[in-house]
């Protein structure tokens, strides 16, 4: 059977796909759609999913999605992964982008939004060393061009499943986090990242959720402890024998068995948990790897990141 698209070009329509797949029936293909900031790294992380053997998309118009999906369903099985990067540069656009993920969801397709983000500064390093304006910034400055996007994308990056901060990465560390994420044959329910970070360093902004360690005493003042990590099991034992430290872990660990049985219902796959101190260096790392092994111990498939150890 033929039918127009809205382009008026005629496309081939066969039977209705379904998610198993099976005779008269066509396999739906897994979506990934990768969108962001500009300058954040989309290409970068467009080029690890194809070298992981998704079939890559770039600047495909949102509104073309879901015919993607159907193709990819019609190809007997050659085309089980799709990624598509999306750059949304108007208000028109990013409402196609919002219809588009209307129709996937009424058709069952697993589809999950990777966003791309990085900090005004990073954004404006990126730009002037390649001597390129922002797409946005029109007549105005490159500042202007970034505060426009971050108002368009405000939306897409709340419902996105994964956020991805590459203020701080560089290309090989942004495909290192990909793999980390996608090079697994089999997806796991829930992935996790557990990052120890520093205050005085600033909040990481893909974290989910944030948990403060400060309440317990800092080995920063005890000499003896000051120049070894929470990696040190003397300086472990030291945060996990202070009042409420083991109580903390105990709760903390309940909670987010409340938290992730909600997030599995949602269908929300990722999960970043910031555990932060003063410094980033003690009691947010000791505690980030007992919370990991928790999590572990739960079937939580789990990844841990000292943003800021080391940088004293």
């Amino acid at each position: 059977m033929t039918g127009t698209d809205r382009d008026g070009a005629q496309v081939s329509t066969g039977t209705t796909a379904d998610a198993t797949g099976g005779e008269g029936t066509a396999a739906i293909p897994e979506l990934v759609i990768i969108s962001g900031m500009s300058g954040a790294g989309r290409s970068t992380a467009a080029k690890c999913l194809e070298d992981l053997g998704w079939f890559v998309v770039d600047n495909l118009p949102p509104a073309l999605i879901p015919t993607m999906v159907d193709l990819g369903a019609r190809s007997q099985g050659n085309v089980a992964r799709i990624a598509v990067v999306v750059d949304v540069r108007g208000r028109r656009f990013f409402d196609n982008l919002r219809e588009s993920l209307a129709d996937l969801a009424a058709k069952k397709v697993k589809r999950r939004v990777i966003f791309l983000e990085a900090s005004d500064d990073a954004l404006v390093r990126r730009f002037e060393s390649v001597r390129r304006p922002h797409p946005l910034q029109g007549s105005g400055r490159i500042v202007d061009g970034i505060a426009a996007e971050r108002d368009l994308l405000r939306e897409l990056r709340g419902d996105a499943d994964l956020v991805i901060d590459t203020s701080s990465l560089n290309v090989h560390e942004l495909r290192a986090k990909m793999d980390a994420q996608f090079a697994g044959e089999e997806e796991p329910e829930l992935r996790a990242t557990v990052m120890s970070f520093g205050y005085k360093y600033g909040l990481p902004v893909d974290a989910d959720l944030v948990v403060d360690c400060r309440f317990l005493p800092n080995p920063h003042w005890v000499p003896e402890l000051r120049p070894f990590t929470g990696l040190n099991e003397e300086v472990s034992g030291y945060v996990f024998n202070q009042p409420g430290a083991k109580e903390f872990l105990d709760r903390y660990t309940e909670l987010l068995q409340l938290i992730a049985a909600g997030y599995r219902r949602e269908g929300k796959r990722y999960v970043t948990i910031a555990v932060g101190c003063t410094g980033g260096k003690h009691r947010s790392v000791a505690m980030s790897e007992k919370l990991a092994h928790r999590l572990v111990s739960e079937g939580v498939e789990t990844v841990v990141v000292h943003r800021d150890m080391g940088r004293e």
